[in-house]
């Protein structure tokens, strides 16, 4: 297998990571808007026990990193432009 061959392996794996972490980050934010406080799992950042508050912010954040995540692999995916060819005078 060649440098390239590889990277191009490395990179088909990079965008697959990139996809489903972005989901999950959505699915993220999407419990952070619909959940109050006290109802968010207790790994969650910003858990308080009786508290009605809804994390906004953190939801955003997930939302946004979400975003990130998809563009990153939407940049990855598109074919490798090859470099131009130097013309020889």
């Amino acid at each position: 297998m060649s440098a390239s061959e590889a990277f191009v392996r490395y990179r088909k794996v990079l965008v697959w990571i990139a996809v489903v972490l972005g989901i999950v980050l959505v699915a993220i934010a999407i419990v952070y808007w619909a959940e109050p406080a006290k109802s968010l799992p207790s790994f969650f950042p910003g858990h308080e026990a009786g508290s009605d508050h809804h994390h906004t912010k953190h939801g955003i954040a997930a939302f946004l990193l979400g975003m990130a995540c998809f563009a990153f692999a939407w940049f990855n995916s598109g074919p490798k432009k090859d470099a131009p060819a130097s013309e020889n005078r």
